[in-house]
Formats: C-alpha cells, structure tokens, sequence
C-alpha cells in the first residue's frame, strides 16, 4: 500500500489509502501519515477512507498512534468517509470520538476527546 497523499490547501494533508490495512501494510501507512503530520506547515491531516475495504486491528492502531502524534504537535487528525465495515471497525473500538468521526447511524459529530471523556 502506497497511500495517495495530498496537499488540498495551504496546511491541509489528504491521505488516501485503499485496499485493506493490516499488519503486513500498517507500518507503510504509519510512516506516511507520520511525515504528514510532522510537516512544519501542517494545520490539519485528513484519512479519507473510502477505498479501504477492510481494517484490522492494526490499522486502528496506526490511526490512534496519529492521533497522538497530532495531538502532540496541535495538528488535528480526521477520519473521513469509511466503508461500513470499517466504520463499524471504528465504532466498535470506541475510537471515533479520538478521530473526529461522525458517527454512522446519526451522522452526528461523536463527542469530542478520548470516548468522549475530555
């Protein structure tokens, strides 16, 4: 997996991964979103999954990691557009709130913060 990465406007990083992110491709995809989110001028990072057909464990991970990552340097990180399995994924997890996702079935913002709780 190689994500599609782009710089839709000033301080604005899209990466797009497709296919499936496990442990055999998780790694390349934490390197990627990394470096996206450690760029000097970055004011926001944007994981558009809509071509991600499956997601284990591995990649939530990877997304949390981010997270962190972003969080750390002032950089929000946002979920956008993931298949329902992979939303489901998410939802189940309890990792939406951390990734700004909405939630599927109300389409709602979930709460903000690590399972709503900050």
């Amino acid at each position: 997996m190689d994500p599609d990465t782009r710089d839709t406007e000033p301080g604005r990083v899209v990466l797009r991964p497709a296919g499936e992110i496990d442990m055999a491709n998780a790694p390349e995809l934490e390197a990627t979103l990394t470096e996206a989110l450690r760029r000097p001028s970055v004011r926001e990072v944007v994981v558009d999954l809509a071509d991600v057909r499956f997601m284990d464990s591995s990649g939530v991970r990877v997304l949390v990691h981010g997270a962190a990552v972003g969080r750390e340097r002032d950089v929000p990180l946002r979920v956008t557009a993931p298949q329902p399995g992979v939303a489901r994924v998410l939802r189940i997890t309890g990792v939406g709130a951390l990734l700004g996702f909405a939630d599927a079935e109300t389409g709602r913002p979930v709460a903000r913060g690590w399972r709503g709780l900050d």
